[in-house]
């Protein structure tokens, strides 16, 4: 056994409070314990090969343990980071995922940050770890997440669409490109993304309007940018997707706009 197994010998549940300017980058690394990455203020973008997941204030990433993966910052952020030991994460996702952040389980994070990490020696703060982790698994799933295709013809379609979002371009046009027919790209992203061309690039246009709005954009400056011609519809796509207006959801991002935030601190 390591010096570093010998040290977290007894150990459940690990803390990590941080704060990171906007654009700071997390390079690609891994470690065994399964990650919760939470973000109380600003925008974090968790990345693998296989995807990417957009992490707006008040949600959490989950990042298995062994998964390699990078950390990007969009406007000031305040991660809170839980990490949970291998044999405790049985009954958690085993792929990345967003979690929408309940009142209770954001309370039982904050405490676990008091505290510092939780010992399975000690009665009552392995008890707190294993209702973190029950109220982890029982967290609904967030659809903030966009796979990218691996073949390469569809991965192709999905940078050019991704280099510009502004643009409407119809799949026929960037079919001509791809070296691929329109039926088989179609039939690639709903293999590969789990979804039609159509709903994966409305799904990048709502991921990316999320780091613009938390990079201080406006609305009407987002909107167009991913390819909407007026607020109007962009705001139904985004309330239909968070359930909150763009200008409700980055309240506590902004406060100098004239909206403090309240609250706990944290």
């Amino acid at each position: 056994m390591g010096s570093s197994e010998r040290g977290e010998a007894g150990i459940a549940v690990r803390s990590l409070a941080l704060r990171f300017p906007a654009g700071h980058r997390i390079d690609p690394h891994r470690h065994p314990w399964g990650q919760m990455v939470y973000a109380t203020q600003g925008v974090m973008t968790v990345g693998t090969d296989a995807g990417a997941w957009v992490v707006p204030s008040h949600r959490a990433a989950w990042v298995p343990g062994d998964t390699e993966h990078w950390i990007e910052t969009t406007g000031s952020v305040r991660m809170r980071t839980i990490y949970l030991r291998p044999d405790m994460t049985g009954d958690m996702p085993r792929v990345c995922c967003v979690l929408s952040v309940s009142a209770l389980l954001r309370e039982l994070v904050l405490e676990v940050l008091r505290v510092g990490m939780l010992r399975e020696d000690v009665p009552g703060e392995f008890h707190l770890a294993r209702v973190l982790v029950d109220q982890m698994r029982l967290t609904p799933v967030a659809p903030l997440d966009i796979r990218w295709p691996q073949d390469g013809r569809a991965r192709w379609v999905a940078d050019r669409v991704q280099a510009d979002l502004s643009r409407s371009e119809s799949l026929e046009r960037l079919a001509r490109g791809s070296g691929a027919s329109v039926r088989t790209l179609e039939r690639l992203f709903q293999r590969e993304c789990g979804m039609t061309f159509g709903r994966w690039r409305r799904q990048a246009q709502l991921l990316h309007s999320l780091r613009r709005l938390a990079a201080g954009d406006s609305v009407t400056d987002t909107a167009l940018s991913v390819g909407f011609n007026g607020t109007s519809a962009f705001i139904a796509m985004f309330r239909r997707a968070l359930g909150s207006t763009p200008g409700s959801a980055f309240r506590d991002v902004h406060p100098a706009r004239g909206v403090a935030s309240g609250g706990r601190s944290t």
